[in-house]
């Protein structure tokens, strides 16, 4: 009679003994996520390209703006000297009046010039309606103060709001999709339940959201020195000197809204096993990058509605530097925005690790949050 075989015990500590601590299981994930995203190639191209636009696009709208056609006008006789020293008129001479109006109906100048014996010792002569640019340069003009210099007008107010908007989207919607990836592809293939063997859940979580984090706020960095550099480039130093402020206080709502957003992306995909299932709990945090930006465009012009999307935690780092910009926020809102952020992105990140940690082993059909919730 054969002896009985023994088949040597595993201590189930065993993994867990092994585990790195947590702050350097946490920074080791986060070096991964950052090696990996910067050693692809689509992310360098698709970073390079938007940089390129951006600066690509404050010179040529320059250029454009720079190299319109100046409207041309017909004048008999001497010009007025207010004509002479308009920068966007062209003067065409003509002989008599009776040339200048045949160059008006043939459309190749937009108005005339005769004189005669008013008291402005001149008359204008148009097509079908006032040629206001012209009407415009003759008016004699008094000198104006400014009291609040930094007000911006309507189309710089939304061009402000669209630029801030769409630098956190396009950052957050990248990075968060990155995470949710990566996440959902690891409990695909069951990756993670090698990498749990080794890094806590908690760490794992953390490290996910602290790499992208960096690569975030580095790509947000990035496209503001980009738009600075085309400032600085078609010599629009004032605007820059404008937007100082509010830019620095936009990274700094930025980096407490981004770890908020990563959260939220990063708890769904942990109660999904595959790709597809992707979209059922993609839309929670779409919706808190598409509110800010769709929010500042559609109401930039509304002080009440910014007011409040700028204490909104998840919609402040877009409002309240809009805000700080148009000179419309006191000195302490910021502060008050920021705390409030800072208040909702730790109570936040608490519930997403609850839940990542609840679910991340659980493969097959879709965890229910209030399942994630209830595990230990």
């Amino acid at each position: 009679m054969s002896a009985p075989t023994t088949t040597p015990t595993t201590n189930v500590h065993d993994s867990r003994d092994q585990q790195l601590s947590g702050w350097n299981a946490t920074l080791l994930v986060a070096e991964r996520e950052i090696l990996t995203q910067v050693r692809s190639k689509s992310f360098l191209v698709s970073n390079a390209i938007t940089l390129l636009l951006i600066v690509g696009g404050i010179i040529l709208a320059s250029v454009i703006g720079s190299n319109s056609d100046p409207g041309r006008v017909a004048v008999v006789g001497t010009p007025p000297a207010a004509l002479e020293q308009a920068e966007d008129l062209e003067i065409v001479e003509s002989g008599d009046q009776q040339a200048a109006e045949s160059q008006l109906r043939a459309e190749e100048v937009e108005a005339v010039i005769v004189a005669d014996d008013s008291e402005l010792g001149y008359r204008v002569i148009a097509l079908s309606e006032e040629p206001t640019d012209v009407v415009n340069a003759l008016a004699v003009r008094p000198d104006v103060e400014l009291l609040d210099p930094a007000s911006a007008s309507e189309g710089l107010r939304s061009l402000i709001a669209i630029a801030f908007g769409l630098v956190f989207m396009m950052a957050t919607i990248g990075s968060g999709m990155m995470i949710m990836q990566n996440t959902i592809q690891e409990k695909q293939s069951r990756i993670v339940e090698i990498l749990l063997a080794a890094v806590p859940a908690r760490a794992l979580l953390g490290g996910k959201i602290l790499g992208n984090s960096v690569i975030g706020v580095a790509s947000a960095i990035a496209m503001a020195a980009a738009a600075a550099l085309g400032l600085l480039v078609t010599g629009q130093g004032e605007l820059l000197s404008m937007i100082s402020a509010p830019l620095i206080w936009f990274v700094v709502f930025f980096v407490f809204g981004f770890v908020l957003v990563a959260s939220v992306f990063a708890a769904g995909a942990s109660l999904v096993s595959r790709q597809e299932d992707a979209g059922s709990v993609m839309t929670p945090a779409m919706m808190m990058v598409m509110i800010p930006y769709f929010g500042a465009v559609f109401f930039a012009d509304n002080p009440v509605v910014m007011t409040i999307l700028s204490y909104v935690p998840f919609s402040a780092p877009v409002a309240m530097p809009v805000r700080m910009f148009l000179g419309e926020a006191q000195w302490w809102e910021p502060m008050l925005a920021l705390g409030l952020l800072a208040a909702c992105t730790v109570g936040v990140v608490a519930i997403a690790a609850r839940i990542y940690t609840g679910s991340l082993l659980r493969t097959g059909s879709r965890v229910k949050v209030s399942e994630a919730l209830g595990r230990k």
